[in-house]
Formats: C-alpha cells, structure tokens, sequence
C-alpha cells in the first residue's frame, strides 16, 4: 500500500482507542479529591507569569483556560489531562503506521499503552507530567513522519512541539538532546546536517525565550528547586529501584516495549529509526546516574510499544485471527486487574480492598504504597495526597468564623506547604477568606513583605510542632482543629489562631522571606 494512503486508512481505527482511553479516564477523573499538586497548579491561575519556581508557565495558562471554560470542580480541571491522554494514544497509533504497523500492531501498541499502569495512573491528573508526555510523542511522530515524507514543515513543526514542551516541563530539552545525540549515532545523522534543522532550533528557542529572560530575572529557581528535590527526595532513589520500578510499571506490557526496542535497535525494516533507541538508552541512563524518578522517562515509552507492536505483527504475520487475538489479551488484559491500584475507577471502600488483598498477596508491588517517608502505607501516595483537603479547609473556615469582624480586618491566614495553601485559596474562595500566605513553592513569588496581623490562622503540617519554634513570639496560641482522615499525607496538621504575635516573628518571616525570592 503507498505510503500516503496508509495514514488515512487506519486512522478510524485509532479513534476506536482513543474513545477507549477517554472512556476510562471519564469513568475515574471524579473520584476523590484534589491532588496536592493539582492544588498548586490551579493557583497559578489566578497568577499568570512566564515562569514559577517549580514549573514553566505552559500549565497556568491551561489551568486559567479550564477554569474560564469549564469551572472549577475536581471533574473539570481533569478534562484537559483527559483529552491530552487521548491524543497521546492517536499519535501512539500513528507512529505505528509510520513504522509500518497495521491493524494488529496498531491494536497492540494502543492497547498497551491504554493498561499501562504507568500511564494509566500519570494521564487523568492535573499536572504537568501527561502534557510532556504528549510532546515527547508528538516529537516522535514528527520525526517519523520527516524520515518516511522529507518535507521541512515537519521540522519546523518540530521546533514549535520543543518550545511548548520546554514551556511545560525542563525534562524536554534532556529528550531532544537525547533525540540529536541518537541521530548523531545512527545513519540517519544526515538529518542534522538540513539547514531547517537550525531553523526548528531557532524556532523553539524563540518560543522558550521569554521563560528563559523570566529564570534569568529570578536567579534561575530551576536550579535550586531540582537541588532541594534531589537533596529531599533524588537521593533516596538507589539505581537498582529505578530499573526495578521502570520493569514494573507498565506491567505486562513491558513485553511490547521491549520487544519494540529490540527490533527499533535491530530489525533492518526499522533501521532509519534506530535513533529512537539510541535516545532510549541515553535518557535512561541520564536518569539513572541522576536518581531521577521513574516517571520522567515515561514520554519515552510510547514509541517503543509502537515498534513492539510492529515487532509482534512481523512475528506472527502468518498467524490466525485468534492467535492474534489471543497474544494481544495476554500482553494487555492483565493490567486491567492493577487498574483500581493507579486509577480511582471503584469506589473508596473496594479500592481499598484491593490495596489490602496486593499487600498480602503481590508483594512485588510493594514499591508502589511506599511513601516518601519510605514506609508502607494503605494507598499509594497520590491517592494519599488527594484526602483531607476538605476537611483541613473546613477548620481553617471554623477558625475564620470563630473571629469577630473587627478581628477579621486584622487576620492573615499563613500555610506551610503549598498543598495546604492550594487547598485554602481553591476552598476558600466560597468563604470569602483572605489570599493565604506560604513560603512553599512558588507561593513566595506573591507574598506579601510583611506578617502584620494582629492574628494568624496558622496551618501547621508538623501538627503544632512547628510552633514551639516560635511560640514566645505570641501572646497565645489555640489549637482549632486538626486532619483525622487517616489516608490523607496531610494526616495531623494542625489548624491553630496566634494571638498577636510580635515583631521577632515578623522579622523571622522577612528573612525566611528574603532568602527564597533569592532562589
């Protein structure tokens, strides 16, 4: 069939797939709560700039887009991760038919890729993370696109897809590096040599330019947030978890993606994409000597469950229809029984069941409920991080009220992470709270110089352990409420009122305050 016709062809029947993922993200995006990161990233919102310390600006434009246009309920900030989840397995398919992939590879590698655990449990939430992945495989694409049809607009295309995705997450520019240094090592290295390829590069630069001047103002705060992440959670992660959990995450499906990097590394029909292999190896390594988290290199799979599902159509092109059938509910069903472990799609009570039957029985999956805090817990950590928000927010409303109006005109609110602060601000609206302050994250970009209230409602994560380092600074302090759900991460925080607190407390914040604008 003529290489022009091929696309048009199947792309019905990738859509088929694509209905499948929105399907079952529908089924789930719903259930629970805000995410603590989603909590943070929805505040950005209300604070558009080029830049933050934690993230590039691409996800507080979507998330003002998504307030403006769909509201502000768990469900709708889930809509965008939703239909990003679904054009990441339409260029999933794509890719196939680049490779030469038919029906069945096509079938396979949307599959595979649907079940993934790893996917599964990254492309519903409200963070950066499902939108790189999207331009990690529309970079793929592009390029496969541009080996199979030479023509330039591919490439520029290119350059646009490497600027937006610098926008939405750093780990971007790690890829396309990895892309140029695989293309460098491959034969297919003449591509550097096109004159276009400087103008994709100009072109991406121009786009990420403004994020650039924005870091550059601001003392470059990507490098002490990855320095505090590596000192506070990097460290941790010994090399030999990282290749354990990279095994595991896509479950079974980890026969298609290897399967598809052997024959990306060797098949003589797939040589003019080795490159993507080559690049495979060096952002796994990269992110192996680095301590990175597994998550980071999940962009990269769906590329190889493309050529995994080439791979296993080539081995069974002689093959019957049930035979067919046969491998590909083998090398995708078994992942459905993981589902309720990385995607709310039962209720609490049953999902929690679950939990309990995979600690008893699955030992192997034991990496997934274990915390940062390095201990086993109920759930996994996200699930952890989407409980007690409500309930924190409700105390700090109780405290809020408990205020005469007179003491009101003279409270603040103050946080101490900015999953607590994302919690008040999101919550708080509807109350009519003052903004909440914090010295987390980004929210120092916004707070104000100075604590000059007569009163705080104080938001302790430690549970009121926090306040013995200042409590002579106060008058008096009253505890009001605390976190009891004990799933949440925020289990024991601590909801307190300070009574006018002194000038020593005010100076503490000003030099605390004055140290983070600097990073």
């Amino acid at each position: 069939m003529p290489y022009q016709n091929r696309r048009s062809t199947y792309a019905p029947f990738i859509l088929i797939f694509v209905a499948v993922k929105i399907g079952l993200n529908l089924l789930a995006i719903a259930h629970f709560g805000f995410h603590r990161d989603e909590l943070l990233h929805l505040v950005l919102a209300d604070h558009l700039d080029w830049g933050y310390k934690e993230v590039p600006p691409f996800i507080a434009l979507l998330a003002k887009i998504s307030a403006v246009a769909f509201g502000n309920s768990v469900f709708a900030a889930r809509i965008f991760p939703t239909i990003c989840s679904g054009l990441i397995i339409w260029f999933t398919g794509l890719i196939t038919v680049e490779f030469g992939g038919r029906r069945f590879a096509i079938a396979l590698a949307c599959l595979a890729l649907i079940f993934s655990p790893a996917f599964a449990a990254s492309g519903y939430l409200f963070q950066p993370v499902v939108f790189d992945q999207l331009w990690w495989v529309l970079a793929v694409w592009l390029l496969t696109k541009y080996c199979n049809t030479p023509a330039v607009k591919y490439l520029y295309l290119l350059g646009v897809v490497v600027g937006l995705g610098l926008l939405t997450k750093y780990t971007m520019a790690f890829f396309t590096f990895a892309l140029i240094i695989g293309l460098v090592f491959s034969k297919n290295r003449k591509l550097l040599l096109n004159r276009h390829i400087i103008g994709a590069a100009m072109l991406a630069l121009l786009i990420f330019l403004p994020n650039l001047i924005w870091q550059l103002q601001h003392h470059l705060p990507v490098i002490t947030h990855m320095k505090a992440l590596r000192e506070e959670q990097l460290d941790f992660i010994k090399p030999s978890d990282f290749i354990k959990q990279e095994l595991l995450v896509n479950g079974v499906a980890l026969f298609v993606w290897l399967t598809g990097f052997v024959f990306l590394l060797f098949s003589f029909r797939l040589h003019k994409f080795q490159f993507l292999a080559v690049a495979f190896v060096l952002i796994f390594t990269f992110l192996l000597i680095m301590n990175g988290k597994s998550y980071y290199l999940f962009g990269a799979y769906p590329m190889l469950f493309a050529a995994g599902g080439f791979g296993f159509e080539r081995w069974l092109k002689t093959s019957g229809y049930a035979l067919r059938s046969l491998v590909i509910a083998l090398l995708t069903v078994p992942n459905l029984l993981l589902f309720p472990l990385v995607l709310p799609v039962l209720p609490l009570n049953q999902t929690l069941a679950i939990f309990n039957f995979a600690h008893n029985n699955l030992h192997f999956l034991s990496f997934a409920t274990r915390w940062e805090d390095h201990k086993q817990h109920a759930t996994t950590q996200d699930y952890g991080d989407m409980f007690g928000w409500d309930e924190m927010t409700a105390s700090v409303v109780k405290a809020w009220n408990s205020l005469t109006p007179e003491q009101q005109k003279h409270t603040q609110i103050y946080a101490d992470n900015y999953g607590e602060a994302g919690a008040i601000h999101h919550f708080g609206k509807q109350y009519n709270l003052p903004e909440v302050i914090s010295l987390n994250s980004s929210f120092t970009l916004w707070a104000p110089d100075n604590l000059n209230a007569q009163y705080i409602i104080y938001v302790d994560d430690q549970g009121g352990g926090n306040i013995k380092t200042f409590a002579s600074h106060l008058e008096s302090y009253h505890k009001v409420g605390e976190v009891k759900n004990p799933l949440a991460v925020e289990k024991r925080t601590g909801i307190f009122i300070l009574v006018h607190p002194g000038p020593e407390l005010n100076e503490r914040y000003r030099k605390e305050l004055a140290e983070k604008r600097l990073k």
